[in-house]
């Protein structure tokens, strides 16, 4: 098998998740590239249900290593949960097995408050989001204020960027009469989870270029579909990424002729999630 990225070529919930775990089973290296935790899969392995809605699918499988690359926002109370929920169902998962690219943009709560208050401000216009700061989250990346995961490793360079983050976002919280951000209760809160997450830190691209280099299998797993591509989709009921096969060296830290195949997901009907003219 050569490398794969598998994406789903309509609005999503394609049953991808039945294909990455097929193909999980037959790679060395499983990546998530784009998104966040408001996509994900269900699998279920000897009878086991396993949830997934971050963390790649290769992680249940013993002898895979799995890789969330600089393309994903990650909310780090949320892969510390989904970590704990898996350990307890018998998954190990060390920095042996998980890589957490430490360019990754990190989901923050005034991210979430930001995208509960415009959704309610927006009425019936509303665009259907999950409410979890993914999109908030990615406007700081592009706007190059973003905390990512290896500023956890320095907490003076942490705080003063939740203090700008929290400055920002605070003039419009307050003209909407929300409750502000707190940039110290953020620090803290980060600062609590930073030994166990940066456990996990690396670089993606160096472990893509290892694999690349000993001939190791790499599987590309996709969220959401083609059709709430940021670019390529229905705008503006879109998600906040790119989610092409293109996305997929970029969002991991790899070349494009990387990728061998790229294998798009289609079902027989048409369905779609959040708001927009196809409902």
């Amino acid at each position: 098998m050569t490398n794969v990225a598998v994406i789903g070529a309509q609005w999503g919930d394609e049953g991808k998740g039945k294909i990455v775990d097929w193909l999980s089973s037959r790679a060395d290296v499983v990546v998530r590239f784009q998104g966040g935790h408001n996509a994900g899969h269900t699998l279920v392995i000897d009878g086991v249900e396993y949830k997934l809605s971050l963390l790649p699918s290769g992680i249940v499988r013993p002898g895979k290593r799995s890789v969330i690359g600089n393309g994903v926002v990650l909310d780090p109370a949320h892969l510390l949960s989904e970590i704990k929920l898996l350990r307890s169902q018998g998954v190990k998962i060390t920095p042996d097995t998980l890589l957490v690219s430490d360019s990754v943009a990190l989901i923050l709560p005034v991210h979430q408050a930001i995208d509960a208050a415009r959704e309610a401000a927006r009425g019936d216009a509303m665009i259907g989001t999950t409410g979890r700061g993914i999109g908030p989250a990615y406007e700081d990346k592009v706007a190059r204020r973003a905390v990512r995961l290896g500023d956890l490793a320095s907490p003076d360079t942490l705080a003063e960027k939740l203090v700008a983050i929290a400055a920002h976002h605070n003039v419009w919280l307050a003209a909407v009469g929300h409750a502000l951000a707190n940039a110290d209760l953020m620090h803290a809160d980060l600062i609590a989870m930073r030994d166990e997450l940066l456990t996990f830190s690396g670089q993606s691209w160096q472990l893509l270029a290892d694999a690349r280099a000993n001939n190791k299998r790499v599987l590309f797993e996709g969220a959401q579909g083609v059709m709430l591509d940021i670019d390529h989709g229905t705008y503006p009921f879109v998600t906040s990424s790119n989610t092409v096969a293109g996305q997929a060296a970029t969002g991991s830290g790899t070349g494009p002729t990387t990728i061998g195949f790229v294998l798009g997901i289609t079902k027989a009907y048409t369905t779609r999630v959040g708001s927009g003219p196809f409902r």
